[in-house]
């Protein structure tokens, strides 16, 4: 087992390594930047260094030299940042320092999407349908030629990410211009490569995820499928496992063809293997995700196995130390993702002092959060602040639980997007289970006309108006104590 960890991330997946390094045993070194000094991160870690940087977390020299100088033998990223940077696992494996996550070899395999996806499609799975290359700055005449080829709706992806961060979804062809420019744009800033290739699109699908743990020796398992087809701006709002989409048949192939793919691109870690799905229930391998993901928390509660502390055994040399038929995937789980921004202003991000916080609690419940009351969302990073799961024995329980737990959280302060997730819980198609990716609309954002919520909000509205007004605090005055004023108004013979 490590003895001293540096912590090479911030916000909630900061906080949650170095809890899960403090269940271990093992030292946590936190990094924070001045927007993060005083960070719930840096205050429970063991030890915290400044990240005087402007390459920020991205720094991979100052952060592996702030590794060394602290005597740690390991490093965790976390997710983004250096998390998938081959560069910076080969350097940690030189310098000596073990990186809790896959393998440089097997992140710079990752690296070549068109690659993988060829080499899966070699060995027998079916894969979406991609250009042969990818596009640069000056390739825009090639990728215009080669959407025409393909046909449209097209989606565009970077070559250094995963979904969501430098993916643009095309339409048309009027589209493709402005599309490419800004998925290629925030793809330099995120990952600092402008490289994109070509995705055919699948109409109403369903985004698949399965989590697989495997170690040196090839053992393999998963740990059930997710499903996160609500999503905004390629970004997943919320996931739940099982999938209410799959029957038993179609979860037993999908699942056996996640084991087959990390087998094939060797993870030795934690990874997570991505499909989409068409209406009929036909998947399609889309990439890897060979480091573990914001939404790994819904796959701990139906499975009970500790990811995080996975990977640091694993990255101990430990070995997988359960079979799959071990692994019970029980009831239904479902996560949310919080974050300081406001939906009814386009998704405008909301910096700021936390003033209060009330934080949900209750059996099956979990909240993981950076947050505290007094604290401040910077605006400098990426305006995911919290995440809720909640369990149940079938996914009417969780949901009404989720629900529960979103009415009971509050934020004082920054603006967030609480009051939708509410909206999408009490969405007949969700709670139905029958939606996919076309199911996020601008109808979710309509005013609501019930009258019995417009009575709540005539209520909410009059005590913040009283509680903002009242600027001083009420007193009788002394004549009136005296009771002369209630005798004096008492009619004749009472």
């Amino acid at each position: 087992m490590l003895k001293k960890v540096l912590v090479a991330n911030r916000g909630e997946i900061a906080v949650r390594v170095v809890r899960a390094c403090r269940d271990l045993g093992i030292q946590s070194v936190a990094l924070f930047e001045p927007a993060d000094r005083g960070a719930l991160h840096t205050r429970i870690a063991t030890e915290c260094v400044p990240l005087n940087s402007p390459k920020s977390y991205f720094d991979q020299d100052l952060v592996l030299e702030i590794a060394k100088s602290r005597g740690c033998d390991g490093v965790h990223p976390g997710y983004g940042f250096l998390a998938e940077n081959g560069a910076f696992v080969r350097a940690c494996e030189e310098a000596g320092i073990t990186f809790v996550g896959p393998s440089s070899e097997v992140i710079f395999a990752h690296q070549d999407k068109i690659k993988a996806l060829d080499w899966a499609r070699r060995a027998g799975f079916p894969v979406v349908t991609h250009s042969a290359q990818s596009y640069g700055e000056g390739d825009r005449a090639l990728l215009e030629a080669d959407a025409e080829k393909m046909g449209y709706p097209l989606t565009i992806k970077s070559c250094s990410g995963g979904r969501g961060r430098g993916e643009r979804p095309v339409k048309s062809p009027k589209q493709l211009t402005a599309a490419v420019e800004a998925a290629q744009t925030e793809a330099q800033i995120v990952y600092g490569n402008k490289r994109v290739y070509l995705e055919k699109s699948v109409e109403r699908a369903h985004h698949l995820a399965v989590i697989v743990i495997g170690d040196s020796d090839g053992n393999i398992v998963h740990l059930g499928e997710r499903e996160g087809s609500v999503q905004h701006g390629n970004q997943k709002l919320l996931e739940e496992s099982p999938s209410p989409f799959l029957n038993p048949d179609q979860r037993a192939k999908l699942l056996r063809a996640a084991v087959e793919l990390a087998r094939l691109f060797r993870i030795r870690n934690v990874a997570s293997i991505e499909f989409v799905a068409d209406e009929n229930g036909d998947f399609f391998f889309t990439e890897v995700k060979p480091r573990i993901q914001r939404e790994h928390p819904v796959s701990e509660m139906v499975t009970r196995i500790g990811i995080v502390g996975a990977q640091f055994r694993l990255a101990g040399k430990e070995k997988v130390h359960y079979r799959q038929e071990d692994i019970r995937l029980r009831g239904h789980a479902m996560i949310v993702g919080i974050r300081a921004e406001d939906p009814w202003r386009n998704f405008l991000p909301t910096p700021g002092k936390v003033e209060r916080l009330r934080v949900p609690g209750g059996p099956n419940l979990r909240v993981d959060t950076y947050l505290f009351e007094g604290c401040t969302i910077p605006e400098e990073y990426d305006p995911y602040i919290a995440k809720v799961t909640a369990w149940g024995h079938d996914r009417m329980e969780s949901m009404r639980r989720i629900s529960r737990a979103l009415e009971e959280f509050t934020v004082i302060g920054p603006a967030t997007n609480l009051p939708l997730f509410l909206r999408i819980m009490n969405d007949p198609a969700f709670q139905e289970g029958k939606y996919d990716s076309t199911f996020f609309g601008p109808a979710l954002l309509e005013p609501i006309g019930d009258e019995e919520h417009l009575k709540d909000l005539a209520v909410a509205a009059a005590f913040a108006y009283a509680s903002r007004n009242l600027l001083f605090k009420p007193a009788v005055t002394e004549r009136f104590l005296g009771g002369w004023h209630r005798d004096a108004r008492r009619l004749p013979g009472l």
